[in-house]
């Protein structure tokens, strides 16, 4: 079975659509197309973590490590692919942005204060209800997100 993913307009795409469409994306921006850019975005298309730039420079590091890919091109990339909804970032204020590929089903996230861990979640009463409250206003939703930042477990059972 071909690497496929769900966008969040519940559309399938393939790796290699996304990469026709980062192609065009960089032509559009007066941009080459290099390798190093290739790699940031098959990283990020192979990895179900949300990473910060650091972490996504260290893993490409690792998994090419004859690759000369500086950590500002993974910066600038991360950037044209937030500016363009290809990849979605967390914030975390001082600490900086955990970015995904914005080509995933879609979810909601649980946001730990105290680690930073992610966790990720679907509940379609939550769903159903966003979309009640939108129908209801007469407002056109074209996409949304949810974070719900707190204290996870492990964490609660360090504080007591």
């Amino acid at each position: 079975m071909p690497n496929v993913i769900t966008n969040f307009n519940d559309k399938t795409i393939e790796y290699e659509q996304l990469l026709q469409n980062f192609k065009l994306l960089l032509k559009k921006n007066k941009l080459k197309f290099t390798i190093q850019r290739e790699v940031i975005l098959k990283t990020l298309y192979d990895s179900d973590e949300h990473l910060t730039p650091e972490a996504l420079h260290q893993l490409i590091q690792k998994k090419y490590p004859d690759l000369k890919a500086g950590i500002a091109t993974v910066y600038r990339t991360l950037s044209l692919l937030e500016d363009s909804n290809v990849v979605t970032s967390l914030s975390f204020g001082a600490q900086g942005k955990k970015y995904e590929l914005g080509a995933k089903e879609h979810h909601d996230h649980l946001i730990c204060t105290e680690c930073g861990e992610i966790t990720e979640f679907v509940d379609e009463e939550i769903e159903k209800r966003q979309h009640a409250i939108t129908d209801d206003l007469g407002f056109k939703m074209l996409d949304h997100s949810m974070q719900i930042y707190g204290i996870c477990k492990k964490c609660q059972a360090k504080i007591k």
